[in-house]
């Protein structure tokens, strides 16, 4: 069966999705909507489909759309998801949002509820966890060589320094102090939580580099997080927005212990490293020599073809809705996770519980 897709924003990740639909047999774009006519006529041309500038135009003259793709952006990259979606939603189409989710927390829970109420697929694009050494990392959970997990670390973020620093100038993130937390923070935390679950504590105490103080730039882009599982695992998450260049793992790193083995991920796409814990390693300095398993792939991008495809996926095969990968409902977790570091850092470092995420297609016995 071949979906029928229409995508809605069609600035650099909307071509980047209409890109990766276009390799898919799962997939068949049929219309692109932009409020930009020349960004519309653009992808229209190209992808060989009608152009439209309103989405509910699109919905009236193409009632055989199966999903509509949310790739709008806005202000913290995600303003502009909650209208769209919610029309979509609305008119009975499967939705998947560009992440984040959206940038207002009653937005995102709104998302989530409407969808269940209109049995609907919602999805999110949580895709640095579709990769082969994620893949991998999953295997070695799944096989028991993890063991209990004991704790998470995770670096991600984006690499620079004072010589590269140039100052917000959109209006996106210019004089959005949770620029950052909001637009990124969804990424490592979706991460985390796949490979460890639910958080249930969180505190930070973020800052930034003084040329970004000095310019007048009131990003809170540095943001040192400590949290603790529902397993009773403790996690970290450094991340930061180029105040300074990532050392040893690169731009993106996720390691998990537990009492059998440790894998490290680095580099996203990369490669993954699995340290067996052992009887007889010498002690101080010494540990065993890790299994390690290069990818082969290098191009990050490579991502968002794994995503779409699992969205695909998953409707074509019935899944339940509670159970599809990277779910709205799972957006919303991390969406949860980052206004708890935002609330953390207004308090000054206190320990901050998320709210708690509603039950699957909307049962209220259910919450936890």
């Amino acid at each position: 069966m071949v979906l029928k897709i229409g995508i809605v924003g069609m600035n650099g990740i909307g071509m980047r999705h209409a890109e990766c639909y276009a390799g898919d047999p799962l997939a068949q774009v049929i219309a692109v909507c932009d409020v930009v006519k020349e960004r519309a006529d653009k992808a229209a041309e190209k992808y060989g489909v009608r152009a439209y500038y309103g989405l509910q135009e699109m919905l009236e003259a193409e009632p055989e759309l199966d999903i509509v793709d949310v790739t709008t952006g806005g202000i913290d990259n995600g303003s502009w998801h909650f209208e769209p979606a919610m029309q979509a939603i609305a008119a009975g189409k499967h939705v998947l949002i560009e992440k984040p989710l959206a940038n207002d927390i009653h937005e995102g829970r709104e998302l989530v509820r409407f969808a269940a109420e209109k049995k609907v697929y919602l999805g999110c694009n949580l895709n640095h966890y579709f990769s082969a050494p994620a893949e991998r990392a999953k295997q070695y959970m799944e096989a028991g060589d993890i063991g209990e997990t004991v704790y998470c670390l995770a670096k991600m973020g984006f690499n620079g320094g004072e010589a590269m620093y140039a100052s917000p100038k959109s209006p996106k993130d210019k004089g959005q102090p949770y620029f950052h937390m909001k637009a990124f923070l969804t990424h490592p935390f979706s991460v985390m939580r796949h490979f460890c679950g639910d958080i249930t504590h969180i505190q930070t105490f973020s800052n930034q580099a003084g040329f970004r103080k000095s310019a007048g730039d009131i990003t809170v882009s540095i943001n040192s997080i400590h949290v603790k599982f529902a397993s009773g695992a403790a996690g970290y998450l450094l991340s930061q927005r180029g105040d300074a260049t990532y050392g040893l793992g690169g731009w993106w790193s996720m390691e998990v212990g537990g009492t059998r083995g440790t894998f490290c991920i680095e580099n996203c796409v990369e490669k993954v490293s699995y340290w067996r814990a052992q009887k007889g390693v010498p002690a101080i300095g010494a540990h065993p020599q890790p299994e390690v398993t290069e990818s082969g792939v290098t191009e990050f991008n490579s991502t968002f073809n794994n995503r779409l495809h699992a969205f695909l996926e998953d409707i074509t095969n019935g899944v339940p809705r509670e159970h599809i990968r990277a779910s709205g409902r799972d957006a919303l977790a991390v969406l949860e996770y980052t206004y708890a570091v935002m609330e953390s850092y207004e308090q000054g470092g206190a320990v901050v519980r998320p709210h708690p995420l509603p039950a699957f297609h909307g049962d209220p016995l259910l919450m936890r």
